[in-house]
């Protein structure tokens, strides 16, 4: 396939095993998905399949972290050991669409979290770098990547993945950044022709028209789809070699994924959305912009009638806000980078009623030269939202068409404060300079049923001249503002001023949560409408404090008079599978206060017990029944770490020892007793499946999970009681636990309830009180209860957050090592050994007690040795070597050896450079 601007690379001090294989350049590839976990390319496997089989285009995947954070239906291994599983399933799974190389950055993997801020925190500051590098090494035309924008429910890994890949596409094309790079390991900056993120915000129609019948909700957006219907050479769709490989992700619970639609007409899209692009584009409405090779397009592939591939197309405006009748600039630069263009030239396509004034005259475009044109634009009087400025180029040897996005507005803009992880993104998009992915994000501000917040209203002046002038808000029905007109004065330009308004929902019928709790409402400036954010309805609750001066007795029953507030109705779906009725899946809790204690009494409704966890896998809980509580002290939190999240699960698989008791002080975790009054554990007919019946249901244990301190919730004192077609859970939580000392008017809390009905641990249900996608890492999306006369103590500390911090890395992933060889790309994104500290393996033999291993090396290190046959691993050794020259040692076997051995070696250099090699077993 002809390469874009393809260039010779200088090879890096890799020590591959054959002195053949030392002069030759990493891999090139030709398309590049960068992704935070396993399996977050598996949604577009189908595009990335048909790719290579039609046109030979090599993929490769990079996956920031290998997973160690996530659940395991499949096995007991974490940490580590899941991360090498998880490798191996990555490495399967995507081989069924054709691509062979995965570049694993070994960044840690912890809890589920809706937050970048605390993402990129956890990861280091060196992760962009390692991007970079494995573009620069392996130097992809086309860059493929996740949403960066925290939309509801949005990843924070995924949101950070994203933004790296972003920030990459840039990067690796200047030299000025990581300069090391080139200087030193002999790499050269790299342009990445287009970047493109998975998903496309719109409507569209299923079948073969899926592409074309592509509504974009932006309509400056470009959106590309890839028809999943489409049959490979095996004549299966590529709908359905996607789905087999999204269910090799067993440890994630995807075994049990469904067949795809045998009707092709029923399968859809793989959508993606251009973010940029330095090469021609297929223009937007035409056959091409629909076609299967759209994405390819002026990168790899190139269009009847098109200029010739290499060459270089694109647009920049000198402003992304524009305002109605003020005139801005536009400047076209196309490259012929290969082959002469001839005399070209350039037009502008923009909006009816935008006036265009220039030449768009190139010149005569020789091979390696460049010509530039620049227009003036000035937007119709009546401009709003956004705008597609559109390039066509005509030239000699065919044409092209890129375009620009900008945003037309009045002179001063007024949109709802932020939420802080907002916030957060839309100045990154300034500081990256990609405006055209600002505003992804609906402002939305959460409101407690009943209750009264401050909403600001920022507007910001984008004229050259001061202004002064006055902010209306228009609320839906239901809510009520201490003002509805509020002015703003001397506002400079460039600056931006909060205009405060007090809201209040005035009527408490009224839906929250995902049943109806999203209100938008109207913010005008000078009247003009300048945004529609929303107000979102949580539910609230007040707790009482317990009549009795002990509390509650925690014993899995409700005492007469423990629990004198309102029942929470815990039945709404937030996630999977709708419950079929209220004996399915249900539920209600039950809340006091006594001292510096919190009690909390949950009811559930549940026909099946899912898959009895053994006390000492007591993690994970949403692999199973369970019941969650989390509270956010302050009901500010940007993310669960600053949280308490505390799980039961009612039964375990444990035996049930009748008359014990066990102290949840003790050891962290919580047994409970057959006492009278205590806790009963009946398994009576109905309350299991088949599988459990034959044993009494173990006593119940708690965790804390995606909070400020993760492991045995130390402390909490449970009980569970449970019986044909119910359980219930009952727990004191000391508030001495939570991070920092409580809010009593503003306590966030939520009660989720995890409903599964198999035996694969897997579940199928998710219900809770205060429900939206990803509520269990949105704090801010959680209830809000007030704690009528409870008096915290002050200052009470909040703790600094633990988070998990240890990654499985490259050097014992024999997989990563044996990729490293072949692809030539050193582990984990990191650079190669220099040659003075470099070390190999040279050869290995098979003795009695083992393989004996030689290995050659330029300076003290750790060597990493797995030997390795068409079965997997036989054995492995770490061998430290404090000196330069030739060692020797055994690697010991655990098994027979099977066909085709080999080791494999991973060498650790002093100053963290990697080689990594390999030689066959004689």
């Amino acid at each position: 396939m002809r390469r874009l601007l393809m260039v010779l690379v200088t090879v890096f001090a890799l020590l591959p095993a054959l002195p053949a294989e030392a002069a030759e350049s990493p891999v090139d590839l030709d398309a590049l998905f960068v992704g935070a976990h396993p399996d977050d390319e598996a949604f577009s496997l189908s595009t990335l399949g048909q790719w290579n089989e039609d046109h030979d285009v090599r993929t490769g995947v990079v996956t920031v972290t290998r997973g160690e954070g996530g659940g395991n239906a499949v096995g007991p291994e974490e940490g580590p050991a899941l991360g090498l599983l998880r490798e191996a399933e990555e490495r399967t799974a995507v081989a069924k669409a054709r691509v062979g190389e995965v570049f694993n950055l070994d960044d840690v993997d912890f809890f589920y979290t809706v937050s970048a801020p605390l993402t990129d925190q956890v990861w280091g500051g060196d992760t962009l770098e390692k991007v970079v590098r494995i573009v620069r090494q392996t130097r992809p035309e086309i860059l493929l990547t996740m949403d960066p924008a925290p939309t509801p429910g949005n990843h924070g890994n995924h949101q950070e993945a994203a933004r790296l890949a972003i920030e990459a596409f840039y990067a690796a094309a200047d030299p000025k950044v990581f300069p090391e790079q080139i200087t030193r390991e002999g790499l050269r900056p790299f342009a990445p022709a287009r970047l493109l993120t998975g998903g496309g915000r719109g409507t569209s129609q299923t079948g073969p028209s899926c592409a074309s019948s592509f509504r974009p909700a932006n309509p400056a957006q470009n959106v590309y789809g890839v028809w999943s219907g489409r049959p490979s050479e095996s004549g299966r769709t590529w709908a359905a070699i996607e789905r087999d490989a999204q269910r090799t992700y067993a440890s994630q619970g995807w075994a049990v994924f469904p067949d795809v639609p045998t009707d092709p007409a029923q399968l859809g899209c793989d959508f993606f959305t251009q973010v940029d692009a330095r090469v021609p584009i297929p223009e937007p409405g035409t056959p091409a912009a629909a076609a299967p090779t759209a994405i390819l397009d002026g990168a790899l592939t190139r269009a009847s009638g098109t200029v010739p591939l290499g060459t270089l197309f694109t647009l920049r405006t000198n402003t992304f806000d524009v305002r109605p009748g003020t005139a801005f600039t536009v400047e076209v630069t196309t490259t012929a980078a290969r082959e002469p263009l001839g005399r070209s030239s350039a037009a502008l396509r923009v909006p009816e009623g935008w006036a265009v004034k220039g030449s768009g005259d190139l010149g005569r475009i020789a091979a390696g030269r460049t010509g530039s044109a620049t227009f003036t634009v000035t937007p119709a009087a009546g401009a709003a939202g956004r705008a597609r400025i559109g390039a066509v180029l005509t030239t000699e040897r065919g044409r092209g068409y890129t375009d620009r996005q900008v945003e037309a507005s009045p002179a001063v803009r007024g949109r709802q404060q932020l939420l802080p992880q907002v916030d957060q993104y839309e100045k990154w998009v300034v500081e990256v300079g990609v405006p055209q992915l600002r505003g992804l994000v609906t402002p939305v501000l959460t409101l407690p049923s009943g209750g009264s917040r401050q909403v600001g209203v920022v507007v910001t002046n984008v004229s050259d001249t001061a202004r002064s002038g006055t902010v209306r808000v228009d609320l839906p029905a239901g809510f009520a503002a201490d003002r509805t007109e509020a002015a703003y004065r001397d506002l400079a330009p460039g600056a931006s001023a909060t205009v405060p308004f007090t809201v209040t929902n005035t009527d408490t019928s009224l839906k929250t949560s995902n049943e109806g709790g999203d209100y938008a409402y109207t913010v005008t400036v000078d009247g003009t409408v300048t945004g529609r954010p929303a107000l979102e309805l949580v539910p609230a609750t007040t707790i009482p404090q317990a009549g009795s001066a002990a509390g509650p007795t925690v014993d899995g029953t409700e005492g007469s008079g423990e629990y004198t507030g309102a029942a929470l109705d815990l039945s709404r779906r937030w996630e999977g599978e709708a419950c079929s009725s209220a004996a399915d899946c249900s539920g209600t809790a039950k809340l006091a206060w006594r001292d510096d204690t919190l009690y909390v009494l949950v009811q559930v409704k549940d026909d099946v017990l899912g898959t009895r966890l053994a006390a000492s896998d007591c993690k994970r809980h949403w692999r199973t029944d369970a019941v969650e509580v989390t509270l956010d002290p302050h009901g500010t939190s940007e993310n669960t770490s600053t949280t308490f999240k505390a799980a039961v699960l009612p039964v375990t698989a444990d035996s049930d020892a009748a008359g014990s008791a066990t102290d949840s002080n003790a050891a962290g975790s919580a047994t409970h007793s057959n006492a009278a009054g205590s806790a009963t554990h009946s398994n009576a007919a109905g309350s299991a499946t088949p599988s459990n019946a034959a044993a009494a249901p173990g006593p119940p244990c708690a965790l804390r999970d995606a909070d400020n301190r993760q492991g045995p919730a130390t402390g909490v004192r449970i009980a569970s009681a449970v019986s044909s077609g119910a359980y219930t859970v009952e727990m004191s939580i000391p508030m001495e636990a939570l991070p920092g000392s409580v809010d009593p008017e503003h306590l966030g809390l939520n009660i989720l309830v995890y409903d599964s009905d198999t035996q694969n641990k897997t579940g199928q249900t998710r219900i809770g009180w205060s429900t939206w996608g990803g509520v269990q890492g949105d704090p801010y999306r959680w209830g809000v209860a007030t704690l009528t006369g409870y008096r915290p103590p002050a200052d009470r500390p909040v703790p600094d957050p633990v988070i998990p911090d240890t990654a499985l890395s490259s050097l014992d992933s024999p997989q990563s090592l044996e990729q490293a060889v072949r692809v030539r790309v050193p582990l984990a994104g990191g650079p190669a050994a220099r040659a003075a500290e470099s070390g190999r393996v040279t050869s290995a033999t098979d003795v009695p007690d083992g393989v004996k291993v030689t290995l050659r090396t330029a300076a003290a290190g750790k060597a990493h040795l797995f030997v390795r046959d068409d079965q997997g691993t036989a054995g492995s050794r770490v061998v430290t070597v404090s000196a330069r020259g030739t060692t020797t040692v055994t690697v010991p076997l655990t098994r027979a050896l099977a066909a085709s051995p080999t080791v494999v070696a991973g060498w650790e250099a002093p100053s963290g450079g990697t080689t990594a090699s390999r030689v066959q077993v004689r």
